[in-house]
């Protein structure tokens, strides 16, 4: 049966049926926002041998940093590299400083705060973004990234929560447990501070059951925003060489789809949708292919939405 949409929902969302960050920002700064992804030189602690040698399965030797980052380089001259680089961008737009490559808190507090000052200290800068795992937030650092709140300011801490099981996390060899997870969201909404988890969809193992459960779990924490990504394949991964021994198989599209669906139904509808599916440049992802046509997935995830009837938030309180 055909579900009713909630019109003042969607009005309320720009007529998208999930809440858009996208259109979150032009909204409440009246403009173009853009993020600038920033590779601050940091490491991490599951490649420098403190939890790891060779990171995550799924993660590359740049951190899944974006193009043309140069880490160690001044983090000014990366700005106005990335600026340059933006096609639609003029004087009225507005950016957000994103550190995104590796662990953007794996460091001394007093080198952190040096970095994170030089990225927002400009007059077009309307936020900061801050990358990381949730083993890395000692409380000293979250005060410091806690002391940018301010009205007007967009401060965002990104975690890699992946998932809620315990089994996925170590396959994906993150090297730490959910409770890890649950500790660092919940000390930095303490402080005040949003905080955005990233998610995997189509870990190996994990039924439809499990990736709903995690969906669950997320209304046991205070979470402001998601980021969805589907397990893609990326040269040079430890995960590349289990695709081609045919030890795990991506999501197909459809799959994908129906199940970012499935869960964006069961989170709050306060929750902002930062992004529904992971990208990769065509000379780096070996599978599945269909992750190169962004603007096509997403369609698609916005089609079976209106197909169904659905929107966010519609099984919030289903107890699934």
């Amino acid at each position: 049966m055909k579900r009713e949409r909630d019109p003042s929902r969607a009005g309320s969302w720009f007529g998208k049926p999930y809440h858009s960050f996208s259109d979150y920002l032009r909204n409440k700064y009246n403009c173009r926002v853009l993020k600038i992804p920033i590779n601050a030189g940091l490491s991490c602690p599951n490649r420098d041998g403190t939890a790891g040698r060779d990171g995550c399965i799924f993660c590359s030797a740049d951190g899944s940093a974006s193009p043309g980052m140069t880490p160690g380089s001044p983090i000014g001259e990366q700005m106005d590299l990335a600026k340059k680089a933006f096609k639609r961008s003029d004087k009225s737009t507005r950016y957000i400083a994103y550190f995104q490559a590796f662990t953007n808190t794996y460091g001394p507090p007093s080198l952190l705060k040096g970095l994170y000052d030089r990225a927002v200290g400009r007059d077009d800068v309307v936020g900061i973004m801050i990358g990381t795992r949730p083993d890395c937030v000692p409380d000293e650092t979250l005060d410091i990234i806690a002391s940018y709140l301010r009205p007007g300011f967009e401060v965002w801490l990104e975690i890699g929560m992946q998932s809620s099981h315990d089994k996925s996390l170590e396959f994906l060899l993150r090297g730490h447990i959910n409770d890890v997870t649950v500790d660092a969201v919940r000390r930095a909404a303490l402080r005040g501070i949003p905080v955005c988890v990233h998610l995997i969809l189509g870990i190996p193992g994990e039924s439809w059951q499990d990736m709903m459960a995690t969906a669950a779990a997320l209304r046991a924490l205070p979470v402001r925003g998601i980021k969805f990504h589907h397990l893609h394949v990326i040269s040079g991964t430890t995960l590349e060489g289990m695709f081609r021994a045919g030890l795990m198989k991506p999501l197909s599209m459809n799959e994908y789809v129906s199940a970012v669906c499935d869960f964006i139904e069961r989170v709050s509808p306060d929750i902002l949708i930062h992004r529904l599916m992971g990208d990769r440049e065509e000379n780096t992802l070996v599978a599945p292919r269909w992750g190169l046509h962004k603007g096509t997935v997403i369609k698609a995830i916005e089609d079976e939405f209106l197909r169904r009837g659905s929107f966010q938030g519609i099984l919030y309180d289903s107890g699934w």
